[in-house]
């Protein structure tokens, strides 16, 4: 089963992807797409990794997903990605033909892979238009992303106050 799990900031996307893994009933594999750049975000993880229960493995990528989705991915597994707009950013940084070489990847990889896969990511169109070219083009690669993936996935929830809202 895929599932992409949206939201805004502080909705409660990641509990609620967290709270699937665990009732699953398969190993979990928790993957981070956050690098540590400033003191704020290192304290950000650290809370996050405080949080997941202790038997589940954790693998950070901030680029190569589909890869390392092809490597953990099987039967018995579920894979928790978060988040899909923080590697969305990373790749907003590098060279963009690897932006799109990534994103096609992650197209052609994920309906094959065995297992659960979650997939989290911000929901970000809803606010003004941003007034610089770099957020515009984050607003709309992630809207892009969101519906590619959306058709990609067996189910996509919305989670909005902590309610999760079944779109498909």
């Amino acid at each position: 089963m895929k599932s992409l799990i949206l939201g805004g900031a502080r909705s409660g996307k990641s509990r609620h992807a967290e709270q699937l893994a665990a009732a699953s009933g398969r190993d979990v594999v928790y993957l981070a797409t956050a690098e540590a750049a400033d003191a704020e975000m290192t304290a950000r993880i650290a809370h996050h990794r405080a949080q997941r229960p202790a038997g589940w493995a954790l693998v950070e990528e901030p680029l190569a997903l589909a890869r390392v989705l092809g490597q953990q991915a099987a039967a018995e597994r579920c894979l928790l990605v978060d988040c899909l707009t923080l590697w969305l950013s990373n790749l907003l940084a590098v060279e963009p033909s690897r932006m799109q070489q990534e994103l096609d990847a992650l197209y052609e990889t994920l309906p094959g892979l065995p297992g659960d896969v979650l997939l989290v990511s911000n929901e970000v169109g809803w606010g003004i238009v941003p007034d610089n070219a770099l957020a515009r083009r984050f607003r709309d690669e992630a809207g892009r992303l969101h519906q590619r993936l959306a058709g990609l996935c067996d189910h996509v929830t919305l989670v909005a106050a902590g309610l999760p809202l079944a779109l498909k």
